[in-house]
């Protein structure tokens, strides 16, 4: 698979954008709505003139038609033929290429297994849900056998419980395949899950790019910490295995509680929007249940910044403004603080990236 390079790209937003994806790389593509994703994607495909150029595997590929850059480009509006069961859907492009029918039979035979489509051939796009209609539209993308795949937020329209099973099911294709991919997003936790390396986009910019870790851990300017949210970033003291995939680790004299297959964390971080905060006593079980001190308040756009002294750590928390008068937050009070235990990272070594 090859890699693929731009070199001082510029269409509409986007100005002289250098960024490279190795080979048989997983490059997420992060940034909100309007910061030029979509349009590097189609610049990669070879569906938008620009200035600068687009290499693959070090060739200039600016002169190359998109017919000819074995790439499969999966828009944000999927588009499945209706008339067509998903067997057809399938094979669609490979029949407009011309392949014979026993080759094409064979290969959407592949996708069907490694899709886990089997039940579903002789039904229609309207027979589908949403999830399934996803899955089809990815087999069709790579059933040509792209050098290059390109995704622009293929699960933003799903419930999450479907895209979290989509997303595991997008990386194991990748992994099994090895096809060169980027794939456009505003969801942090996909990009985390989902990614080799981060890019993160503001206003047509690269402003960083690296393993998730880092990114998450080790924002490099003031936009991309507002943007991922500024972790909570814990040394641990002790790590104790639980059983069934958790552990408890001791940071200072809080005792948390952590996702984790193991018995060796070091560190462990967390989003301040992840941190919950109550006025008076937490609801249901207390696991990760702590009570702290606010030491500082700022107010930013539509959020208050909360800092609080709890069990000997500074954290940082995020409420949104509506909430903030409701849990009655003033320098000196005390609240009830709980951690998400679902979105805290675990991390085996002090070096994080």
């Amino acid at each position: 698979m090859p890699s693929v390079e731009l070199k001082g790209v510029s269409r509409h937003v986007c100005k002289e954008v250098d960024l490279r994806v190795n080979d048989g790389e997983f490059l997420v593509l992060l940034g909100p709505n309007g910061s030029g994703k979509t349009t590097l994607l189609t610049v990669i495909a070879g569906l938008a003139g620009h200035q600068g150029s687009v290499f693959f595997d070090g060739v200039c590929m600016d002169k190359v038609p998109a017919s000819k850059r074995r790439v499969s480009y999966l828009p944000q509006d999927l588009v499945l033929f209706p008339h067509m069961t998903v067997r057809k859907n399938i094979g669609y492009g490979l029949k407009m290429r011309g392949d014979e029918d026993a080759a094409i039979q064979d290969r959407v035979q592949e996708l069907v297994q490694l899709m886990h489509l089997d039940d579903l051939m002789a039904r229609y796009p309207s027979q589908l849900s949403g999830g399934e209609k996803q899955r089809v539209a990815i087999a069709r993308a790579i059933a040509p056998s792209p050098r290059v795949l390109l995704l622009d937020e293929p699960l933003s329209s799903l419930d999450l419980q479907t895209a979290k099973r989509l997303r595991t099911e997008i990386r194991r294709l990748h992994d099994l395949t090895g096809i060169t991919s980027v794939y456009v997003t505003h969801n942090l936790e996909e990009a985390e899950e989902l990614g080799d390396r981060v890019a993160v986009l503001h206003s047509g910019s690269v402003q960083q790019v690296g393993p998730p870790a880092t990114v998450f851990c080790s924002p490099l300017n003031e936009y991309v910490a507002d943007f991922i949210g500024s972790p909570n970033i814990l040394d641990c003291d002790y790590c104790r295995p639980l059983g069934h995939g958790v552990v408890e680790v001791g940071c200072k004299e809080l005792a948390i509680v952590v996702p984790h297959e193991g018995d060796s964390v070091k560190r462990i971080a967390f989003l301040p929007s992840d941190v919950y905060l109550s006025a008076g006593p937490l609801p249901g079980p207390r696991v990760n249940g702590f009570e702290g001190e606010v030491i500082d308040l700022q107010e930013r756009r539509d959020l208050v910044r909360v800092s609080l002294l709890c069990g000997g750590n500074v954290l940082l928390a995020e409420v949104p403004k509506a909430l903030s008068g409701e849990i009655e937050l003033e320098k000196g009070g005390r609240v009830s603080v709980m951690l998400k235990l679902r979105r805290i990272r675990t991390y085996e070594d002090y070096r994080i990236g």
